[in-house]
């Protein structure tokens, strides 16, 4: 269950992430479903790899190298996909970004079950004049 959730949060990203960059064109939400299916295949398996192999790069960059490597994997989805383009490098390091921030804010508040279950709250009892 969680796993499908988790999917229908990076299509909904992909989506959006088509709404707010003109660069990135969607036919539908079945190539967006898809793209989501083979982006999370190359992030789970080919990502990492990248990340060691780039580590010296990523260390002097500070971590802003991250952000390329997630374009390059938006641009391979976009090549394998029919009807999910991404039209130029700035379009796809955006697209990346703005697919990461949405879907790590959505991610967030899912369990690994996929379930809604981080929502935080403060129990607070009052003993004598102050609150604990």
């Amino acid at each position: 269950m969680g796993l499908l959730v988790r999917w229908l949060i990076l299509t909904v990203a992909i989506i959006l992430a088509s709404y707010l960059l003109e660069g990135i064109s969607l036919s539908g939400f079945s190539s967006a479903f898809l793209a989501a299916a083979l982006l999370g295949i190359l992030n789970a398996l080919f990502r990492p790899v990248l990340l060691i192999l780039t580590l010296p790069i990523n260390i002097l960059t500070f971590g802003l190298f991250t952000f390329l490597i997630n374009a390059l994997m938006l641009k391979m989805v976009s090549g394998v996909i029919p009807g999910f383009e991404v039209h130029g490098f700035w379009t796809a390091v955006f697209g990346a970004l703005i697919i990461s921030v949405i879907s790590w804010f959505l991610n967030y508040f899912i369990s690994d079950r996929g379930r809604v279950e981080r929502m935080h709250y403060i129990d607070l009892k009052k003993k004598g004049d102050r609150w604990e």
